[in-house]
Parts: structure tokens; sequence; C-alpha cells
């Protein structure tokens, strides 16, 4: 059996994380038992959530326990199988974390999922075609339920949820805004991704600069808002909402370190009558299929290509995790393992 790298959480953080909370160790990747598999992991995912479970705090899943290896997304193949159903050479992706290689338990529910690279790429399936993506159809469909001719606006706009959204927003003929940050990752969402208009948000010091450049963007108002980021955003936003709009809340990433986000003016959602709804997209497991099947198809197809940040190499995981919190990504953020 292969020697395998970690990464571990090694210590949690005190406000801001640092890269001397993880700890790279090396270790003997236990024999397989009946039932097992061992997966050699291609690329890891890096994702906002990530941090939260840093944190030994209350939310809505476990806290990432100490001196374990850091949780996340995998894709990979199958080098030893145990199991019936997978054979040497599968493609697979599942929550192998921050590691090399993942011993799984094949016969437990949704510890593994074939993919299929003839027209989608491996790495797609961590984020236009994996969790990221299906956040975004969740949000959009389930909750915003976009009608044609609306407006709707995504803050985060150029990361892996950001880009599905805009694809799965344009599909539904709405008017698609993003709010990103710097005038690259502006020009990207308009020339690539096919936002209709994005608002560099570092441009504005405060909520009320924000909310008239949504007015400017959203001359209509804003029907559905899909929240990744918090504070000053979710504010100037509020102020633009149309009456009976929605909000669907995934991330708020302006607030992961700790800090308090209250909101300046939270009678709005009174006001405009709103519904506000937070999800966490693995408790929404039945609809996995049909947001595959429609996320596929768009990247299959070229109507959805987002670009991808990639680190080369477990030992630079750490930093381009923190970057990634700063916002220094650009697109999905993966680290590549082999």
């Amino acid at each position: 059996m292969p020697l395998n790298a970690q990464i571990l959480l090694d210590n949690r953080p005190v406000g801001e994380a640092v890269a001397s909370n993880f700890k790279l160790v090396s270790n003997e990747t236990p024999a397989l038992q009946d039932g097992q598999v061992l997966v050699r992991h291609h690329f890891l995912s890096l994702d906002p959530y990530m941090r939260g479970r840093m944190n030994d705090s209350k939310s809505y899943t476990a806290a990432q326990p100490l001196h374990e290896v850091m949780g996340g997304g995998t894709v990979g193949d199958i080098i030893e199988s145990r199991h019936p159903k997978f054979a040497v050479g599968d493609q697979v992706v599942g929550m192998g974390g921050w590691q090399q290689y993942s011993v799984v338990s094949a016969n437990e529910p949704g510890a593994l999922r074939k993919v299929d690279t003839t027209h989608i790429p491996l790495g797609a399936y961590l984020g236009a075609v994996g969790m990221p993506g299906v956040t975004a159809w969740y949000g959009l469909v389930n909750i915003i339920a976009p009608k044609a001719g609306e407006t709707m606006v995504v803050s985060a706009a150029t990361g892996a949820v950001g880009s599905a959204f805009a694809a799965l927003s344009r599909a539904r003929g709405c008017r698609t805004v993003g709010i990103a940050g710097g005038p690259d990752k502006c020009k990207y969402a308009v020339d690539e991704l096919g936002f209709d208009a994005c608002i560099d948000y570092k441009l504005h010091k405060d909520a009320a600069s924000l909310s008239k450049a949504l007015k400017a963007a959203c001359p209509n108002g804003i029907d559905g808002y899909f929240e990744n980021v918090g504070g000053m955003v979710l504010d100037a936003v509020l102020s633009r909402m149309n009456a009976f709009g929605r909000i669907a809340v995934c991330g708020m990433i302006a607030g992961y370190n700790g800090a308090p986000l209250p909101l300046a003016n939270p009678a709005l959602i009174l006001i405009s009558r709103l519904k506000v709804q937070g999800f966490i997209v693995s408790e929404h497991m039945e609809v996995w299929p049909e947001a595959l099947k429609e996320l596929g198809t768009l990247v299959a197809t070229g109507k959805l290509r987002p670009r991808e940040s990639v680190a080369i190499g477990l030992a630079g995981a750490p930093e381009a995790f923190l970057g990634l919190l700063k916002g220094k990504n650009f697109g999905k953020q993966l680290v590549k393992l082999i």
C-alpha cells in the first residue's frame, strides 16, 4: 500500500485562518477490507465552507476534528478494489479529504460516484458538475424560482457557484447581474460567463455607494438574489429588492473569521415582503440527479466554461485555501495532486 501524504487541522484559528493551523504528515495507507476501494486522488476541491468547519462553534455541520485529515471533495481513479461494483481504473468523485489517497467503504450510500470524462473534464465534477453547481441550481430553481424576464443577482459571481448560477439563470431567460472583486473578474463575468452586467464591489466604500451601482445595473429592481458574501453587499442588495423578491442564502464569507454581520436595515425584509431562506445543498440529495444532468449538458455543450485556479501539490493546499478566502482565486479553486 502506498505512503499517503495528508494535511491535518493541527489547531483552530483565532480570528483569521493562517497556514500554521495546518500540518502536513505522511502515513501508511491501511490494507483494504472487503467492500473497500483505494482511490488515488487527482484533484482536491477547496471551498469557502471549509473555513466555518475549522471553528469549534455551532454550525449546520460538525466541526472539523483536530489532528485529523481536513475534509473535502476529491476526484480520482480506483487503483485497488475489494468491491464488486467498482473496478480498477474507474474514475470517481467523493469526499476523500486533503490527502493523496483514501480508503473508502464503497457500500456506504453516496460515498463514491462513478463519473464519465468523455465530454466533461474530471476536475469539473468538483465544480460546475459537482457540489458548487448543484448549490447554484438548488438556490436558483427551488428557492428563487425565477420567471423569464426577471432580474437575478449573485455575489462572488466568478467563483464556482456564481459561474454556474449565471448559466442557469440565463437559460431561464433572466437578466443576470454579478457582483465580484476587481476589473478583471468583472470583465470575465461579462465576456466569458455571459452576465449582463457585473459590479466591482471594491470600487464602493459603503452599502449606499454599492446600492447606486446596483440601481444602474438593475433598472427594474432585483427579483432574486443568491447570497454568498453577506455584510455590506447584502445591505446594498436589500435596498434594491423588489416586492416579493426571493433571497437564497448560501454563504456569508464576510463573517467566516468570526466577526458579526449585522444588517443595516432588516425592516426591508418586511417592507418588501421578502422570502429569505438559507440552505445546505447536502440536505437535498433528491435534486442532484436532475441538477447534474442540466449542468453536465451545459458544460458538455460549451455553454458553461468556468475557469479554474489550480494549485500544484498537496503542500500548496493551505496557501491556496487562504487565498480563496481573500478572493485571490479566479474561478473554481482546485489542487492538482497527480
